[in-house]
This record gives C-alpha cells, structure tokens and sequence, in this order.
C-alpha cells in the first residue's frame, strides 16, 4: 500500500504534535509547518519532516504542496487565545483566517483527498447548553468570529470545487507537552506554572464560569484518524471533555494533584462566555471511542510531566493593537 502523505501544521504545538505522533504510528509520512511562536522544536517527532514557516506566507504554502502533493491536510496551526483576540483582532483574522485561506486554496488546486480542520466551541458563544453541532453558531470573540468564518469557508470549497473535509471543535485541552508559559490561554496550565512558582492562582471574576476540560489522548488520536474515515467525511464534529467544572474546582483539584497549596485571587471579571461544554453523542457514533480520561488522572499525569520539565517563564504578547479595556494583569509581565 502506497504511504500517505499529511501535512500538519502547527506540528511543533501542543495538540498539533500529538496527531503527528499517531499519524506516524498510523504509517502516514508528515511534513510539520511550523513558525515556532507557540510551538517547541522538541515537540517536532523524530520521524517528521520540519518547515518553519508561517501559514501567511502563500508562496512557501503552495511550495510545500508542489513538492509534496500531499493526501491530506490536518489544520491546527492558531493562535488560540479567546480573550485575547479581541485585543489583537487584525492578527488574529491574518493568523486565524488568511492563512487558512491560504490553505484551502492550495488544498483545491492540489486535489487533498481530506482538509481536516480543528475549529473550536467558541464558534457557539452563549448557546443552549449542551452545544451541539446542528445548532447556530454565535461566535462572541474575534477568534470564535475566524473559526467560524473558516467552517463555511470550507463548505463553500466543499460544494464549489469538492474538497473534502472533516472539522472538529474542541474545547479546554490539557495534558504534557502544553505551554505552560503562555499567560493568556490555556488555564491548567497557567495555574500549574503559577503554583511551580509559588505564586498565587489568578481568576477571571467569581470563578463560577464553567468549563468540560478535555485531556489530549481523548483528542488528538481521533483527530489523526478521521481523515481516512468515510463516516467522518463533510461532518463537524465536537470533541473534549462532557463534564463541567467551574474554574474554583479546577483550581482546587489542580493544587491537589500538585501537592501545594496557593491562594486563590479573583480578578475583575473579563468579556467571556460564562458556561461552555458540549454534546458529544456525534463523536461516539463515529469512533465508538474509549471511556473518556477523569478529570483528577488527566490532571495527576500532566502534574508529573510539569514537576519533571519545570516551570517556564510568561512573556508578553508585543502585538496588542487596542489598550482599551485591556485587563490589567495584561499590561505589565509578572
């Protein structure tokens, strides 16, 4: 059987990497694409070929599909920071969305058999709880606003050109390997870094906002083996964790599994959905798939990885384009 060949793109990044790593056990040659800005060069797999480059740059894309010709394209290169994006909207929408333009174009002039795209729940806002895919996305973030743009944008090339795709929205992914040091996404791991460094636990308002924290092995092998699967063909699929917990509870089993103990500081409260978690009757249909990872083991096997690699320190973000209501413990690195 002749090897398929897939491009990953955000290879080097947290989930990126891990469907890297079963595609490679699932004998697919990959091609990681990769501009290192939230991703790590020991991420990459051994056995994968590296580019780094951004998704922007159109010439170096369609390069890359000249020489490749690749059968499939699995999409998680983003800058995933909810919050954020409305602060940094036009890099958000050049990152977020341009550069997926730029993707599905090579992807129909290269005849990909499979776009396999990560979107996100942030395409639903504030929705009947559970989400679900049938239902109207109301994305409230200009991050949400670009996934979603990107989804029809893919139905458009679907029913005009016949690219084929499956997408997927995941919501709160944890597990080892994350970036622990980005202060601006990502709150199991901002709370784990906070408490490597005996500081206190920041939380966004009341603490009472709820999120389904969904570990990385109950994600990243299914988003690998959708791309050969007809049943997962021209479908959206959710993806993650079903149980939601507030913030305060995770903060609380957080400091649990790591054996410390901090404070918890509430901070003013930032524009944000307040209940997130989503149906996932679509995605067992589909990969009939092993019982989901307990909140406590995800968190007890990301503790181990975290005490063993260490903390890592936070970094601004030097492209903020509105100071406006710009929440304070974003304006100065701690």
């Amino acid at each position: 059987m002749q090897q398929k060949t897939s491009l990953v793109t955000g290879g080097a990044g947290f989930i990126g990497s891990q469907v890297v790593h079963h595609l490679i056990k699932m004998n697919h040659k990959v091609v990681v694409l990769d501009d290192l800005s939230g991703g790590f060069m020991e991420n990459i797999h051994a056995d994968a070929e590296f580019c780094k480059g951004s998704i922007t740059n159109e010439f170096l894309v369609n390069g890359l599909f000249e020489e490749y010709r690749f059968d499939y394209v699995f999409h998680l290169a983003a800058y995933a920071a909810e919050g954020l994006s409305h602060f940094i909207r036009k890099f958000n929408y050049q990152n977020n969305l341009i550069g997926s333009v730029n993707l599905i174009n090579a992807a129909v002039n290269f005849k990909v058999k499979r776009f396999v795209f990560t979107s996100s729940i942030a395409v639903y806002g504030t929705n009947n709880l559970p989400f679900k895919e049938d239902q109207k996305p109301n994305p409230e973030d200009p991050y949400g606003i670009a996934k979603y743009a990107v989804e029809m944008d893919l139905k458009a090339a679907h029913d005009l050109f016949g690219l084929d795709y499956t997408i997927f929205r995941p919501h709160n992914v944890y597990g080892p390997h994350q970036n622990i040091g980005d202060r601006y996404r990502n709150v199991v791991g901002i709370f784990m870094n906070q408490l490597l460094k005996g500081e206190d636990l920041t939380i966004f308002g009341d603490g009472e906002q709820s999120r389904a924290f969904s570990y990385i092995e109950d994600v990243a092998p299914y988003i690998a083996l959708s791309a050969e699967m007809e049943t997962a063909k021209n479908e959206i699929i959710n993806i993650g964790g079903e149980v939601a917990y507030t913030v305060n509870q995770l903060a609380t089993e957080v400091k649990r599994v790591m054996k410390r103990s901090a404070d918890l500081v509430h901070l003013p409260a930032r524009l944000e959905v307040e209940h997130a978690y989503s149906c996932q009757l679509k995605m067992k249909r589909i990969f009939n798939p092993k019982p989901p990872t307990e909140l406590i083991d995800g968190l007890t096997a990301m503790a181990k990885w975290v005490e063993a690699t260490g903390a890592r320190k936070s970094k601004d973000f030097e492209r903020i384009e509105i100071k406006e209501n710009l929440p304070e413990s974003w304006r100065t690195n701690p």
